[in-house]
């Protein structure tokens, strides 16, 4: 009974509580909060003094007495105080609705969580939750909740091809009769890539840069195939030699070469995991392709076809994990049924990949 009341005056929710972001759906809403995972607060006091984007933007800047905090990292929680603290106040923030009868913030929540985490690791994502307010915490592996996002029959007999690239890991699996079948979680994802954009410019421009400027050379010019028209970005550092700050223009091409061992790591992770998949889902997986979400994703690249194979993802991938309450609004590489909702403009745009392109010219092919 009181958890019927509840559920009149709080909201269900779906979690992605990512590395680098965290998604919140309402259900019947829709995704309303898609905010950095930052925390930033008083390094004697633990009091909390941004969260999300006015956390992101403090990054790199503060004095000593402040300290930016990123609670997960490798999709598993680091700092329980400011996991539980980012929690509590999107919750709150959500259910502060203008209203005769006020919203109590107790929602029943379901957050995704890798699929090679540990017992441990899995309590402490349920207590942070129920900690931050939720009367009830359900958990879900991430590469599920991505496959459902994306509308994908997940109870069927037929086999289903998911890589998740997010912030801290990437999760590749293969889903039948609502299960994963076989699955890696890798802890190599979107942050070793701004890593490895840091490192290349250190080690051959000799300037250092700063992860926010490293994670917009990623997102601008990042690619792993040749461009149709390579782009450049105007990055500012300090120089490694004198000290002092100098600009210098990245073109894609250099980009491309700096993340190559990281997305080729990804790549052998999406292959082994292949190799361990019975023979009956892999004609399954032939014939339906690969469906791939997440930020990672999104590199650019081109549509292809290899061995039988087709990768796609959309220009939302990213989402596609919060969306494991709602309707669909996008299905990766395939024709969406009449029963699904419209593509909105931004999923209707050019689902184009570099990661998948260049799976198909590794050892796929």
């Amino acid at each position: 009974m009181l958890d019927y009341l509840f559920s009149l005056l709080s909201f269900d929710l779906g979690i992605d509580l990512g590395t680098s972001n965290t998604l919140v759906l309402v259900k019947g809403k829709g995704i309303t909060i898609n905010e950095p995972s930052v925390v930033a607060r008083q390094k004697k006091t633990k009091e909390i003094l941004a969260i999300g984007e006015k956390a992101k933007k403090k990054e790199g800047k503060t004095p000593d007495i402040i300290e930016i905090i990123h609670p997960l990292k490798d999709g598993v929680i680091a700092d329980f105080d400011a996991t539980e603290a980012m929690l509590k106040h999107y919750i709150r923030f959500l259910h502060e609705t203008p209203g005769i009868i006020p919203k109590i913030p107790k929602p029943k929540v379901v957050i995704g969580i890798p699929s090679g985490v540990t017992e441990v690791e899995r309590r402490a994502v349920q207590e942070a939750a129920l900690s931050a307010g939720a009367r009830k915490a359900h958990l879900i592996e991430e590469p599920m909740a991505a496959a459902i996002g994306a509308g994908l029959p997940v109870e069927n007999t037929e086999g289903q091809f998911v890589v998740d690239i997010g912030g801290g890991t990437t999760e590749i699996a293969v889903i039948s009769l609502g299960g994963i079948v076989v699955n890696q979680s890798l802890r190599i994802a979107g942050n070793e890539m701004d890593e490895a954009i840091i490192t290349f410019c250190r080690m051959k421009h000799g300037l250092l840069l700063g992860l926010p400027t490293a994670e917009q050379v990623k997102i601008n010019i990042g690619s792993v195939i040749p461009m149709a028209k390579e782009k450049s970005f105007i990055v500012r550092g300090r120089d490694m030699g004198g000290g002092l700050p100098r600009s210098l223009k990245l073109n894609s091409a250099e980009v491309r070469e700096a993340l190559g061992s990281v997305t080729q790591q990804i790549i052998n992770g999406i292959i082994d995991t292949i190799e361990e998949t019975p023979p009956e889902l892999l004609s399954d997986i032939l014939k339906h392709g690969v469906v791939m979400a997440g930020g990672g994703s999104q590199l650019y690249g081109d549509d292809c076809r290899s061995a039988g194979l087709t990768f796609a993802s959309g220009r939302e991938a990213r989402r596609t994990a919060a969306r494991m309450m709602a309707a669909p609004s996008r299905v990766c590489g395939r024709t969406p049924s009449p029963k699904m909702k419209k593509p909105s403009n931004a999923a209707q745009g050019r689902a184009v990949n570099s990661m998948t392109a260049l799976i198909c010219d590794s050892r796929l092919a």
